[in-house]
This record gives structure tokens, C-alpha cells and sequence, in this order.
């Protein structure tokens, strides 16, 4: 990620727009009572020309950016310590107090706005994207649905708290949910063995309450698109997440590229892995141990330890993204939170905080080369808030999913020729990207399994606790391992609800497919040019930020906009053909 000073969030960087002081440098941005009066101010104020219009949008984009920030410092603080009542109720009086007030007013404001860009001409090439997304939000705002959304707020933060508690005592210790995937490399099968079922047996404690959970979000969510005028949440979401380019049968036809091209090759080095570990089936615990016998690899001890080694490979990559990770400082800093522990929410985040164009990076590390992706990975996400942070209107800065990670998943590809920085030897780095390039074709089969889940869950309304097992069960089967799951199913059967993004972010996992051909094809630019001229694009259509239409994005890297079978088809030859140049 980066580290620079902060930037003067009153100031007008670029694009015309004139300096604004309307929002207090102080102001407290999770009190309603600091909030309205503001909001009001722009409800009220007359707008009669263009100057007076961008002044406007300017206005509120620092206002709005404020706002922004006060949630995600709420937020941070919550999923870095779950087991912290303070930090837990604090997130849970803003969810009650601001959002409900914040989201109706919200929308008068772009009501007032869409009516504005109705009556003064403004710059098409400019301003034609604010206003399309404004319109679309306009339309799909209905204040029913404001307490609804709330209360899936708050199921999301129960579910963070019941994983935040999950640990296994394994060898005499208590260690997180993370902290034990360090024993599924380990090269004997009965330590792997034993540490899968600690961690399958924790969840399953835990799986009827994740189940009722769950089963409330399905209602609500269906109660949303029922008040919005949709049939279902799937429909209702697409257009939530404002994909004026894709549609849902552009998903489905994504799921079926994927079975036809990326399937056979995951199933491939499954039957090689088989072979190699010389077992008669594989089982869960053998996915991620070395199929050759070699130790785990250990690129780091400590998260401080990860992010020194992480700032040299940035710096060799490339000096200004160097310079911008090294601008965040160290970790428990203001910028990072790394290590895995107790009372600590699971996965890992990038979260920009809108006002002081400053990000934050959680995640759960536990000395293994997984972090290292998710290191890289997140630290993508920001160099591209960092490389858009010039533009003035939050909208603009509000990249389109898709394309944000496009910007993450880049830097687990770019960042491979200096893994030498985590190893002490060109074998052990080899095998790191081995297992980089194999996976970021692999990834794509879960992926679709995700997106393909939610499909049918939000289209067949009612559905049974025991038909969502089933279509789980035939999802997966289609994309999933070579693996045998004998006397693990029910294991098997609730391993969705190991997937955060089901609860906290549904539908926002499609994206990581496309993006992740997106990072393909900048990657094999890297190849085929050079890599200075692919990060030059990279760096280019990063700049954009969301001013730009999503086609427009990829373009802008030299990408196509396509993420059919012929695409899926043509990057996954490209991948075997790099593999079968690197020695293992």
C-alpha cells in the first residue's frame, strides 16, 4: 500500500473544481446532530449555475467523505477487536443512530441533484457517469428499506463476533481459525488430518447459528427487492451495484466458461497432487501441503516482518508504488492491523478512509504464503486509492468493483519475480510462484461456485434450509476439487458459510472473477511487452478511479471487456504455457 503524508481534504486537486471549506476540519462525522445541519445546508442552498452547481458537488463530496471516514474508523475498530464492548457498541449505536437519518437524506440529495443536472448544462464527458449513477440511485431508493438495512448491518456484525470467537485447541494451545491453516502444509497427513477436523468440528458448533443468521438475511433481502419493485435480490442487486455493462446472464455464461476451461485444469494438478502425495483418493487436508514432501514455506515470522520484506519488493517493482506503500508506516501504526489473534475478526480488508485519502489494511496473518498474497493483494487495492485520491468527488473515487480488483489482483502476478525478498532460496520462490499462477486460474472455480450459489438462493425465494444444503452440494460438485469427502459430510455441506462475503457482501464476489482476467492479461502484457509498460497501463487506468465507464477501465490497460470462453480459454493456455517454462 502507501505511505505519504496526508492530503489537504479541503483542497481542489484537478479537474477545475474550486477549493472548499465547507466541512469543518474537526467535525465528527459519526454524530448526527455535527451532520444535519451541513446536509441541510445543501438541501437549502440555491444552485442556479454551473460554478454554483460544481461548488455544490464539491460541498458535498467533502461532506459526504466525512461521513464516510467516521463508519470505516467505527468499523476498523470493531473487526480489530470483536471482543472489545466498547468498540463493539459504538458500531452498533452509529448503525442505529446515523445510517437511518444519513440514508434518507442522502437521498433527497440526489434526487435534488438529478433534477439539477436536468436544469443546468454541465460537461457530458464529465459529469454524464455522476449523473447516470445518481439517476439509477435515485430510483432504486426506497426508505422502507432503510431499517432493513440496518438490521442486515447488524446480523453481519453478529456473524463477524461468532467467528471472531471460533479458536481450536490443537497441541496443546488455543489458536485462532488462521493460526491452524499453518498445520494443513504440514507433511504429516495425521497432523493435517487432525487440524482439518479441529477446525470443521469448531465451525459445525457453530453452524446452526450461522444458519439462523442467515436465513433472516435471505428474508430481508428479499424484502428489499420486494419494496424496490424487483421479483428477487439477485435482479435487485445488479442493479444496487449499479453493473450498467454486465447482466446476470452475462454471470451464467461466465459460471459455464469457467466449468468448460478452468475446471479440467484445476482437476489436472489434482490428479497430479494424488499421484505425487501417493494416496488412493485425496481428502480436504491434502490441498495444501507441498505434494512433494518439502516444508511449508515460511516467508515471515511477525506482521511487522512481512510488511519490511513487502517494501522492498515494492521498491524494486516500481519507485513510485514503493514509495506510496512505504508512506503507511508499520504495523498497529494507523495504517495496518496484520497478525492473527483472538477476538479478532477473519479475513482481510483494504479500507479507504475518504476524507484523509488514507487506507487501512486488516488481515489475519499467520506466517504463511497465503498472507503474502493477501499482503500484496490488499496493498493493490491501495495504490489505487492512492493514484485516484486527486480527484475531488467521492463518487469518482468510488471505483467500480470489477476494476478495483483488477488493481489488487495485479500485484499478486507483477510482484512475482521479487518473492526472493520473502525466500532465501530461487527453489522455495519458484514454488511460491507456481502455486501464485496455478491458483489464480484454481480461484476461479470457487468463484464461480460462490456467485453460482447466490444465484440460485436469491431466485428460489422460500427455499428450505435442507434445499439450500442440496444446491450447495450440486454447486460445488460442479466446480470443486477431485477430493472425497467420505465421512465428512456434513463438513462438506456448510462449507459455504466459511465465506464472509455471503453475509457481509452479497453478491460481491462475480467481481473477483472478472478482475481476475483483467490481472491476467496485464500480467501477460508484462510478458509479452515489458514489464515497465505494463505497469504504465496498470498506473494509468488506476488514475481514473470510477470516472470512467467499466469497458472504458479496461481499456485503458489494454484489456478487452469480456469474460466469456474464448477469454477464460485463451488466459488459461497462456498460464500452462508460463508454468511449463518454470522449474519446480
Amino acid at each position: 500500500m502507501t505511505r505519504r503524508e496526508k492530503r489537504n481534504p479541503g483542497a481542489a486537486m484537478g479537474n477545475g473544481l474550486i477549493q472548499t471549506d465547507f466541512v469543518p476540519a474537526e467535525i465528527d462525522g459519526a454524530c448526527w446532530d455535527a451532520l444535519q445541519p451541513l446536509y441541510t445546508d445543501l438541501l437549502e442552498r440555491p444552485v442556479t449555475s454551473a460554478q454554483e452547481l460544481e461548488r455544490w458537488l464539491l460541498d458535498r463530496s467533502e461532506l459526504d467523505a466525512a461521513a464516510s471516514e467516521a463508519r470505516a474508523n467505527l468499523y476498523i475498530r470493531m473487526t480489530c477487536h470483536t471482543d472489545d464492548k466498547s468498540a463493539a457498541d459504538a458500531w452498533s449505536a452509529y448503525l442505529d443512530e446515523v445510517p437511518p437519518k444519513l440514508k434518507p437524506i442522502g437521498f433527497k440529495l440526489d434526487t435534488r441533484q438529478t433534477e439539477l443536472f436536468e436544469q443546468i448544462e454541465m460537461d457530458d464527458e464529465r459529469y454524464g457517469l455522476l449523473r447516470k449513477k445518481t439517476k439509477r440511485e435515485v430510483e432504486l431508493f426506497k426508505e422502507e428499506n432503510v431499517p432493513l438495512e440496518t438490521q442486515l448491518a447488524k446480523l453481519d456484525q453478529k456473524y463477524d463476533e461468532i467467528c471472531g470467537k471460533m479458536t481450536v485447541e490443537f497441541k496443546g494451545e488455543e489458536r485462532t481459525i488462521p493460526q491452524m491453516g499453518k498445520f494443513l502444509q504440514d507433511n504429516d497427513r495425521a497432523v493435517r488430518e487432525a487440524a482439518w477436523r479441529g477446525v470443521a468440528d469448531r465451525r459445525l458448533a457453530d453452524k446452526e447459528a450461522i444458519e439462523d443468521i442467515f436465513d433472516q438475511m435471505v428474508e430481508k433481502r428479499q424484502q428489499l427487492a420486494t419494496n424496490a419493485g424487483f421479483d428477487n435480490y439477485r435482479d435487485y442487486q445488479h442493479e444496487r451495484y449499479l453493473r450498467f455493462d454486465y447482466t446476470p446472464a452475462d454471470c451464467e455464461r461466465f459460471h459455464d466458461a469457467i466449468e468448460q476451461h478452468v475446471v479440467p485444469f484445476a482437476r489436472k494438478f489434482d490428479a497430479r497432487r494424488k499421484q505425487n502425495l501417493g494416496v488412493d483418493v485425496l481428502r480436504p487436508w491434502d490441498l495444501a501441503v507441498d505434494e512433494k514432501g518439502r516444508e511449508p514455506l515460511r516467508p515471515f515470522d511477525t506482521g511487522q516482518e512481512m510488511i519490511e520484506k513487502t517494501r522492498r519488493v515494492f521498491d524494486r517493482l516500481d519507485p513510485q508504488l514503493g514509495e506510496l506503500f512505504d508512506s503507511m508506516g508499520e504495523n498497529m501504526g494507523p495504517n495496518f492491523d496484520l497478525d492473527s489473534r483472538k477476538g479478532k475478526a477473519f479475513g482481510g480488508y483494504q479500507y479507504m478512509r475518504d476524507r484523509s485519502r488514507q487506507p487501512f489494511i486488516f488481515m489475519n496473518a499467520a506466517g504463511l504464503h497465503r498472507d503474502v498474497e493477501t499482503m500484496v493483494h490488499e496493498a493493490g487495492h491501495a495504490f489505487h486509492s492512492f493514484l485516484c485520491a486527486s480527484e475531488p468527488l467521492i463518487g469518482y473515487r468510488d471505483y467500480p468493483t470489477e476494476f478495483a480488483e483488477v488493481a489488487s489482483m495485479t500485484m499478486e502476478l507483477m510482484t512475482m519475480p521479487y518473492w526472493d525478498e520473502y525466500y532465501q532460496t530461487e527453489e522455495s520462490a519458484n514454488r511460491a510462484r507456481r502455486a501464485q499462477m496455478e491458483g489464480s486460474i484454481a480461484l476461479l472455480t470457487w468463484i464461480a461456485t460462490i456467485d453460482a450459489f447466490q444465484h440460485w438462493i436469491y431466485t428460489n425465494k422460500g427455499h428450505s434450509r435442507d434445499e439450500r444444503k442440496q444446491a450447495w452440494l450440486r454447486i460445488s460438485r460442479r466446480f470443486g476439487h477431485d477430493v472425497s469427502w467420505d465421512g465428512l459430510e456434513d463438513a462438506e455441506a456448510w462449507t459455504w458459510q466459511r465465506q464472509g462475503h455471503l453475509f457481509g457482501h452479497p453478491f460481491y464476489y462475480i467481481e473477483y472473477g472478472i478482475a481476475q482476467l483483467g490481472a491476467l492479461g496485464i500480467w501477460l502484457h508484462s510478458l509479452v511487452r515489458s514489464e515497465t509498460e505494463a505497469l504504465r497501463l496498470y498506473k494509468h487506468a488506476l488514475g481514473f478511479g470510477g470516472s470512467k465507464p467499466l469497458p472504458d477501465l479496461f481499456s485503458a490497460a489494454d484489456l478487452p471487456f469480456d469474460f466469456g470462453p474464448d477469454t477464460v480459454g485463451r488466459l488459461v493456455e497462456a498460464v500452462e504455457h508460463e508454468l511449463g517454462k518454470l522449474s519446480d
